[in-house]
């Protein structure tokens, strides 16, 4: 049997006399002959100025089509909206929340389904955008990768306390009872979100981030890197890399998210003390990935899960300690020496997840 072409999906839009117009309009944003006989990259990118957790993420997506190139595939950059929980919450605006979610995921697939895309490579940064992402790349059963923006730098307090987005919110609960006046709270907000990345603690991005990580959905560190580094940006290159790859070898979303890697990422959300959102955003990827899955196997999974990192808003530390213990991975790697995840699923960057650990340090092994 003949090895389909690397580009299978976007001949329908590209390919022969019949598609002349079609390529026309194309040329006119850049293509040029030998790019029809390349793969057609979506590289959906939810990069607003609405929330720190997406201001940066047009610079990541820039890298992507970078690497893209590089690796012998054509990028079409296009948007998808985002929405933030974090300034929604608390009046009407948060009914918009969980919907978001469903209108990142159409978005996806209606321009990646039109153009007939052989990959999608997605970069988010709030809430629901990885789950969003991630449901259309099930629904959709393309090669593709996800990339998250990252989670924000700590501010510094007046004391040389590290500050987030929990402090600005407990400093008004000191207000509301008469512990901080007015001038402490205009302190602590001004120094809470000092740039860009989603909150810092294992609130909803973080966890679906991991989550993502584990499910083998994303690059090794791609959850625990801080936003604002060159090893962002460096991942977001090797992901548009990867993703060219994937669509080489034919491996699609579908052939990743599976019963035993959804396993993976609940029990890594577990062992991070993730948010319970994960809960609905596993189920829903796990309907468009057509996976069995039911709340009786998050009750499975947790009887045997313990919980190993002490992060905020339950604990004390945020995402970049985590990182400079040795982020992710080295919880992974614990979790897998102790039996807790398969190691034999397949991850996009063509190993297993267990391949992918195999050089790293478990975050209990002593560091010099």
């Amino acid at each position: 049997m003949p090895k389909k072409p690397v580009n299978a999906r976007s001949r329908e839009t590209t390919y022969g006399i019949n598609r002349a117009p079609n390529r026309a309009m194309l040329r006119a944003v850049g293509f040029h002959d030998d790019d029809f006989t390349k793969p057609l990259i979506g590289v959906a990118s939810l990069h607003s100025d609405i929330t720190p957790c997406n201001a940066h993420l047009d610079r990541l997506a820039r890298k992507a089509i970078e690497g893209v190139r590089s690796a012998g595939g054509v990028p079409q950059i296009y948007g998808a909206p985002t929405a933030s929980d974090g300034i929604m919450m608390g009046h009407s605006g948060m009914r918009y929340s969980l919907v978001s979610r469903e209108v990142i995921a159409d978005s996806i697939e209606v321009v990646s389904g039109g153009m007939h895309h052989d990959g999608i490579i997605a970069f988010g940064g709030c809430d629901k955008n990885m789950p969003g992402c991630i449901m259309a790349f099930a629904r959709m059963d393309v090669p593709a990768v996800f990339v998250y923006g990252g989670s924000i730098m700590p501010g510094t307090g007046a004391d040389g306390e590290d500050l987030d987005i929990v402090s600005i919110f407990e400093a008004v609960g000191k207000n509301q009872a008469g512990k901080l006046d007015e001038a402490g709270v205009k302190a602590v907000e001004d120094e809470s979100c000092p740039g860009a990345g989603a909150c810092g603690g294992m609130y909803t991005a973080n966890t679906m981030s991991s989550a993502i990580e584990a499910m083998g959905m994303s690059l090794p560190y791609d959850a625990s890197q801080p936003a604002v580094t060159a090893a962002k940006e460096r991942t977001a290159f090797l992901a548009g890399q990867c993703l060219v790859r994937l669509v080489e070898r034919g491996i699609t979303a579908r052939q990743i998210i599976t019963r035993k890697s959804l396993e993976n990422a609940y029990t890594v959300v577990l062992a991070l003390g993730g948010s319970t959102n994960a809960i609905l955003h596993l189920m829903a990827i796990a309907h468009e990935a057509e996976v069995p899955w039911s709340l009786a196997d998050f009750d499975r999974i947790g009887a045997k899960v313990p919980w190993i990192a002490d992060l905020r808003p339950g604990g004390k530390f945020v995402m970049n300690d985590l990182h400079k213990a040795g982020g992710t991975p080295a919880v992974m790697r614990l979790l897998l020496d102790a039996g807790l995840l398969h190691g034999d699923c397949l991850t996009i960057t063509g190993q297993t997840l267990a391949e992918n650990l195999k050089e790293v340090k478990s975050i209990t092994v002593a560091r010099k």
